[in-house]
Formats: structure tokens, sequence, C-alpha cells
């Protein structure tokens, strides 16, 4: 009997230091199964000659057995109790605490910026056009009177994915698709994402763009001026000192950028326009002697860098939560 108690201490430390259900079964079907030590015990026992030592033996290993049993009771009853607290940790809530505020999100500045954009064009008749991200070199160059040795068609100035696929330099890459599916007079703008290979305090890879597209008989640089006087004003809500200087692109002739006086006194460029080429209206079959266009595109990145006094571009996109709270 001493020898059995010896055994029951020794399963009791062994059961004492598993937290597996698997590892309790093993245990079970080590001293309990079929072919376990207590049916060992068992076929020993009936193999004694003497009765009285016989059922003598018999009753110690039913002892043995019944303490055995009520350990891996008691231990599979505390794993079970351990694995649901654990799995049901998550779930556990105490009813006397407070209950969580939750937080108002905020719109991005840049989407304000967008939001604001548009606001003001679909005021004066424009639509609100869209396209892929990913572009093809005759829509993202070629159509646009991009010269096939121009700078922006290298791989330090692009993003490019194959021979003939990038990622979009700039929203005119939407002008030439949309002019060649529509009949003048044609009126719309387009924001979104275009990347270009730059990247300091200015510039990041990624930006936005709003590129503006006027089609129409009679009109002329002095319509564009208007029309973006006019937006200046109504984007930063009051009279701004901007200055228009001129410039080249190859989609436009003549070309003219704008630059907008900051409180610092120095001049900033925010957008450039100019009257289509007549390179372009050929590409989409708009008779250039009944029709003339007007364009323009606009840093959207730079207008919010203006109108939130904001210094460094990067920040707009390094997701401080404290920094766009601020544009509820």
């Amino acid at each position: 009997m001493n020898n059995y108690l010896k055994l029951v201490q020794k399963i009791k430390e062994k059961i004492y230091k598993i937290n597996n259900i698997d590892e309790l079964n093993n245990i079970r079907v080590n001293f309990l199964g079929k072919k376990g030590y207590i049916k060992l015990e068992l076929s020993k026992a009936k193999e004694i000659q003497l009765k009285e030592k016989k059922i003598e033996k018999l009753k110690e290993i039913n002892i043995l057995k019944k303490n055995i049993e009520e350990l891996i009771k008691k231990k599979k009853k505390s794993i079970k109790k351990y694995l649901f607290q654990k799995n049901n940790k998550i779930n556990y809530f105490d009813i006397t605490l407070e209950g969580r505020n939750k937080e108002i999100g905020s719109l991005h500045p840049i989407t304000h910026t967008i939001n604001c954009i548009e606001d003001f064009f679909v005021m004066s008749g424009f639509s609100i056009k869209t396209g892929s991200e990913i572009e093809n070199k005759y829509f993202n160059f070629d159509s646009l009177n991009i010269d096939k040795n121009h700078p922006s068609r290298k791989k330090t100035d692009s993003f490019w994915i194959d021979k003939n696929f990038l990622l979009r330099t700039q929203m005119s890459s939407i002008q030439i698709r949309t002019i060649k599916n529509q009949i003048p007079p044609i009126k719309f703008i387009a924001s979104g994402r275009v990347y270009r290979n730059d990247y300091d305090k200015t510039h990041t890879p990624m930006f936005h763009q709003t590129e503006g597209i006027i089609i129409d008989k009679n009109i002329n640089f002095s319509f564009l001026k208007y029309i973006l006087y006019k937006f200046l004003n109504y984007f930063f809500k009051k009279k701004i000192i901007i200055r228009f200087r001129p410039s080249y692109f190859p989609f436009t002739e003549p070309s003219a950028e704008i630059d907008i006086l900051t409180k610092e006194k120095k001049w900033l460029e925010i957008l450039g326009c100019g009257i289509i080429h007549p390179k372009i209206l050929n590409h989409a079959n708009i008779d250039q002697n009944v029709y003339s266009g007007l364009a323009f595109g606009i840093g959207i990145e730079r207008l919010a860098m203006l109108k939130y006094n904001i210094k460094d571009l990067r920040l707009f996109f390094q997701n401080h939560i404290s920094f766009l709270k601020q544009f509820r």
C-alpha cells in the first residue's frame, strides 16, 4: 500500500504541472486505459493464490484507481475553467465602469480642399470626371504632345510598371480620354492622385491635382483668367494677390503659371494654365477653326498649405492624429 501511496503522490505532482487537456488524457490512458497500469495490476492480483491476499490487493488497486480518477477529474475541471476565462477575457466587462466616449472623426485636409474646389466649379457648370491611376504612355505623354525625349518620361522621374504602363504623372491624362468621347461644348474638372519620383518639404512621390477643361466656341485667354481669379477668391474667401507669368507646357499654347503672394511676401506657384494646343484638339477630332479650348491644372497640396498655413507638405501623409484633428 505504501508503494501505491507514493505512486499517487508522483501522479499528483505530474498532473499539477499540466495545463493541457491532451497531456491529461495521456496520463488517464497510461493509468486507467485498457492497457494501462491499473489493468496490469488487476491481472497480477488475479494470479495470487491466497484468497485473503488477493482481496487485499484488489482493494488497494481499487483505492489507487479512485484516487487517480479524482485527481484527473479535478484537474480537467481546472483546465476547462482556465481556458474559458482566457478565451472570454476580451468579452469580459465590468458594468460598474464608466462608458467609453466615441470620438467623431474628421476629413483629411486634402479632402476638404478637393471638396471646396469641386463645389466652386460644379456651381460654375463644370461636370466631374475620374480616371485610372495606372495609365498607358499614349494618354499620359503622346496624346498630350509631350516629346519622346522629355525628362518626365525617364525612369528617374516617373514610376513605370512596364514599357507601356506607368502611374499617371498628371491629371491631364483624363483630358484626351474625355474629349475624344464627347461633343463640344465640354466643361469638366478631374481631381485625383498623381505620381512623380520626388520627395522633400514641398514635393512628395504621390500628390493631388485638379485638371480643368473648357472647350467651346468664342472663348479666349481672358475668360480663363476670369474663371481662375474668381475661383481663387472663392477658395481663400478674400481678395488675394496673384500674378500670371508666361510659362511652357507641351499641351497648351500660350501657357501661363499663377503665383500667389504668401504671408512671407514670397511668390508661390499654385497652378498652370493655357490655351489647349491645336495638336491636342486634333487627337480628339475637334475642329480648331470652330472651337478653342482652355486648360488648367491646380496643385491641391499647395492650396491646402496656403489655406491652413502648413509649412511642410509631408505632414499631410504622416497620419498624426493630433494634426488631422484640427481639420474638422
